[in-house]
């Protein structure tokens, strides 16, 4: 019988300290993997669920050398989540060009160099291994202020259905794309807890996700329970947002709902983070 169960497997983490990455290290962990927390620094705490804690390693997952020898270091490899990643709020005709081109390489080019990094070790055993790419609704929809990141999480979409067609059969490719999630840095966005509330309220299912939920999700993607699942995106996003047309047409809302317009930011930032 398939189960939700990741005993003896090995996963990779990247940005899997803290934020979105800190939920989906201790979903791994509970569903019995071993996870190996990749950051650029060590955080004080490192995750730990299910009476076990994370291995760490540092690493710049935006290089190809440090990548390679990364995961030549490993007994195995089994799962990557490609989790790094995040952007400030920088207008495109603002800023250094080069800190366009950066944020576009964390979001996109460390993805595919992480996952080149694992294939091959992926392939040495038979039932071959799981990527997994955390995305975000920025990569379809505008997304003003953030947009070379947009622009970078459309390209790991794509990404994600290219490597599934030709890193099958033994590899899966799936990708999760993310709405809002409540971090430890929300307030940095969001303003205080009425500021988070009155976001809240924007969304369907009347909150932010939880990094437990996108944890969740990548345990599932990760299982034979998704056994034939690859080139797909999940979308957990509480439901998506109110169209804006409808507040600006004094649609009525159900009675007792809070009106509130669709939010324009994800609430990632940062490397490492989500």
């Amino acid at each position: 019988m398939l189960a939700l169960d990741l005993s003896g497997r090995v996963a990779v983490v990247t940005g899997g300290v803290r934020g979105v990455g800190l939920g989906i290290s201790r979903a791994l962990l509970e569903a019995g993997a071993e996870v190996v927390a990749v950051a650029r620094r060590e955080p004080a705490e490192l995750p730990s669920a299910g009476g076990r804690t994370a291995r760490f390693a540092a690493l710049d997952v935006r290089d190809p050398a440090a990548a390679g020898a990364f995961a030549r270091g490993l007994d195995r490899v089994d799962v990557l989540v490609n989790n790094a990643g995040g952007t400030p709020f920088l207008p495109v005709a603002e800023g250094d060009p080069a800190v366009h081109a950066k944020i576009i390489e964390l979001n996109l080019t460390a993805p595919l160099v992480m996952a080149r990094a694992v294939r091959e070790r992926m392939l040495e055993r038979p039932e071959g291994g799981s990527i997994i790419m955390i995305s975000s609704v920025s990569a379809t929809r505008p997304s003003p202020g953030t947009a070379a990141y947009g622009a970078a999480k459309a390209g790991l979409e794509n990404l994600t259905a290219s490597l599934a067609v030709e890193w099958a059969p033994r590899v899966r490719v799936n990708a999760i794309t993310l709405g809002m999630v409540r971090t430890e840095s929300s307030h940095l966005h969001y303003g205080d807890e009425e500021g988070i509330a009155a976001v809240e309220r924007t969304v369907p299912l009347g909150r932010l996700a939880d990094p437990r939920d996108v944890g969740a999700a990548c345990a599932f993607l990760a299982s034979d329970l998704a056994a034939y699942v690859s080139g797909s995106t999940l979308t957990l996003h509480g439901g998506g947002e109110r169209p804006a047309f409808l507040d600006a047409a004094n649609v009525d809302r159900p009675a007792g709902e809070a009106a509130g317009g669709p939010a324009t930011r994800t609430g990632k930032t940062g490397e490492d983070s989500k």
